[in-house]
């Protein structure tokens, strides 16, 4: 036997780069271009979620109450008829190709948006005292009439939203989820979210300087209708960036069996039918791992959105009928939303290596109901707490405001941080059939019925309380957001023990393979 010393082996990184950027110099080829696609699509989203929320929030006839509608009705069947549709384009086109469709789509109406149908609202939209009529002939409903009455703003709505849901959570985490190795994950994920949230910083930076163009331009010009149009062109460059990275990566980086299992030479294989949109949903709808999932993503959409739709009436009731301080705001939130994640991920990084996926699953829910329960407090015991904050010449409203802003700025840093990652690797070790169309389920249709669920339990109350404003409903709302919560936190426990045990058999079969 030999008594000469084992050498030690040298740290793979830094202990500064294993914090900041744990990607080897070989697999940047591989990552940094995946990493700019989503810098480019979070841009987008947070420009086009910040830029609807101004135009349904402060115009005329409509306000944030139209929101329940919208997301309950209008986002969520736009979602369903997605789904479908997509199932039957993922038979008939390459993934490469859809993403090109899908994008173009986008980019043109956001386009068109800014250029033509914007300028011409005054003619496209119906009489402002036709809505109004309505609205008083049916009370119960009249926040309906409004959405038709802004019904271009309700279009983009819906399309914003989708951008989200399709471009964001699915196409782009189908991507990542489809070259990015089961070893690769732990490293580049993290990172992906660290950049992603970069992303979040300049759209909210660049959201916040050209809302404010108003102060240097003259008073009869509309001063939101030239932010609008600097917006949308931005929206659509980056839009083009994004598919020109895609389809570099396939050209150089897809190709090379040193980054891309796929690429490899195989063996010729029986073919395997394409399942068609009924076989597929049976499928889905019969596995309890993507429920779990589901049930995940339903439970963040609709607490989150409960919470936000009360925050937003505060925000609406500070900037009335000003689009533009509106979307300013909201630029602030943006910022603060990807340095406060940018933190937080620094401050949590290594929490799924070293303790496991439960342990980054479960923070999001224990921050949202602790947040959550700060906000609603002092939107419930405001006439105890006004009289303090007399004294301190700041109103009860703007409070409000920024208390609702640091609630939503830890909750979505710790959903983009943690909840995220941990979201996109329980689809890994799934097969093909789920990765693609049970994540389109699970994304685009659990995203939105989440969102849905939280607007249909606001129109309830407003119909059966025959409420005209959001706050007389709030009250309630605090005891469905605990339960969600606490389904949310079972869920989480559930679809732990099967990660693993989905995980710890892959990686079993792997080692018998080699």
């Amino acid at each position: 036997m030999s008594n000469e010393p084992t050498p030690k082996t040298e740290p793979e990184f830094s202990k500064l780069r294993q914090a900041l950027f744990p990607i080897r110099n070989e697999e940047l080829k591989k990552f940094l271009p995946i990493a700019f696609i989503m810098l480019c699509v979070l841009f987008n989203y947070t420009v086009l979620r910040n830029t609807k929320d101004a135009l349904i929030g402060t115009a005329a006839g409509a306000g944030i109450e139209a929101i329940p509608y919208l997301k309950s009705i209008f986002v969520m069947g736009s979602a369903i008829a997605f789904v479908v549709i997509y199932a039957k384009l993922s038979n008939m086109f390459s993934s490469e190709k859809l993403f090109y469709i899908l994008t173009s789509f986008f980019l043109l109406f956001f386009g068109a948006f800014a250029l033509i149908i914007y300028p011409n609202v005054d003619v496209l939209h119906p009489n402002l005292e036709t809505v109004n009529a309505l609205q008083d002939s049916f009370p119960r409903i009249r926040f309906l009439f409004s959405v038709w009455g802004v019904w271009t703003y309700s279009l983009f709505y819906v399309l914003s939203e989708l951008w989200g849901s399709i471009m964001v959570s699915l196409l782009f985490w189908q991507f990542a989820n489809e070259i990015v190795r089961s070893k690769e994950a732990g490293r580049f994920y993290p990172v992906f979210v660290l950049i992603g949230n970069a992303a979040l910083i300049l759209s909210g930076n660049a959201m916040s300087y050209l809302s404010q163009l108003r102060e240097s331009l003259p008073a009869e010009v509309d001063a939101w209708g030239v932010s609008l149009n600097y917006l949308m062109s931005m929206v659509v460059i980056m839009g083009i960036f994004s598919m020109i990275a895609f389809r570099w990566m396939h050209k150089n980086v897809l190709t090379d069996p040193k980054y891309y299992d796929a690429a490899e030479p195989k063996k010729v294989k029986k073919s395997k039918p394409k399942m068609g949109v009924g076989e597929s949903f049976k499928y889905i709808f019969s596995n309890p791992y993507i429920g779990l999932v589901a049930l995940l993503v339903l439970s963040y959409g609709m607490s989150i959105n409960l919470i936000e739709l009360i925050w937003k009436k505060q925000i609406a009731i500070q900037y009335a009928g000003d689009p533009s301080g509106y979307a300013a705001f909201t630029g602030v939130f943006s910022t603060w939303t990807g340095i406060g994640t940018i933190a937080i991920i620094f401050m949590t990084k290594g929490v799924v290596n070293r303790f496991g996926w439960f342990a980054g699953a479960i923070v999001t829910p224990i921050v949202l109901a602790i947040t959550g329960a700060l906000f609603f407090g002092l939107i419930l015991f405001n006439d105890i707490i006004n009289p303090q904050l007399f004294g301190l010449a700041i109103s009860a409203t703007y409070m409000a405001v920024i208390v609702g802003m640091v609630q939503n700025i830890l909750t979505k840093g710790s959903k983009y941080a943690l909840f995220d990652p941990t979201k996109e690797m329980a689809y890994i070790p799934l097969d093909q059939e789920l990765k693609t169309k049970g994540k389109a389920v699970v994304d685009v249709i659990g995203g939105r019925l989440g969102k849905a669920a939280g607007g249909w339990t606001i129109l309830g109350l407003f119909t059966l309380l025959s409420a005209s404003d959001a706050m007389e409903v709030a009250p309630y709302l605090g005891y469905f957001i605990a339960t969600v919560v606490v389904i949310w936190v079972f869920g989480v426990i559930a679809l732990s023990k099967r990660y693993n045990a989905l995980t710890a058999r892959r990686k079993e079969m792997e080692s018998n393979a080699k």
